[in-house]
């Protein structure tokens, strides 16, 4: 919320946000592998747009201009979705998952995809296509599975928001063992 005022309020360009983000992942994301594929030109292709959109008093919605990252099971279009299984490695859909295009649609930059263990089925984040994701807060440590990249970028600051997924634990667990914030909404809200 303060990130999108502060674009809104021409406090930081989306721009320039999007240029903080990158600097913490070429300095963290190495040790951390957090942030498994990204798509760097299309998010400043995406933050460009923003900016221009607020320069013409547009508004694209409550995540103007907000850079996020998005789990490895969900489908954005262009980048690898892999869901850390071997078979799928090449997979590269067409189209965003329905929640990825209504994050867009209300504004926001996908900059990246996080890493997750095999099928998403762990309570960890290694899978033979990406290797392991890092805590951290201790490289030596798990973030928990199975959205352990997401949390990992977000605990690191690498993003400014992440989708996930969670059936058994995969948000709430890797939140706990990073320790931010997350959110698995009720069926039907």
């Amino acid at each position: 919320v303060e990130q999108v005022g502060a674009i809104k309020a021409g406090k930081i360009s989306a721009s320039e946000l999007l240029d903080h983000y990158l600097e913490r992942i070429d300095r963290l994301n190495p040790d951390l592998n957090a942030i498994v594929a990204m798509d760097i030109e299309g998010a400043k292709q995406r933050a460009g747009e923003a900016d221009e959109a607020l320069a013409r008093k547009e508004d694209w919605g409550p995540l103007h201009g907000l850079p996020i990252t998005i789990k490895d099971t969900l489908e954005v279009a262009g980048l690898p979705c892999t869901a850390g299984a071997p078979p799928l490695k090449d997979h590269v859909p067409k189209n965003h998952a329905a929640a990825v295009q209504a994050l867009c649609d209300a504004g926001a930059i996908v900059l990246g995809k996080t890493n997750v263990p095999l099928y998403a089925g762990d309570f960890q984040s290694f899978n033979d296509i990406y290797g392991q994701s890092n805590n951290p807060w201790d490289t030596t440590k798990t973030p928990g599975g199975s959205s352990g990249g997401a949390a990992a970028a977000l605990a690191a600051g690498l993003c400014g928001m992440e989708l996930s997924s969670d059936l058994g634990g995969s948000i709430r667990m890797p939140a706990n063992f990073c320790g931010i914030y997350g959110h698995k909404p009720s069926y039907g809200i």
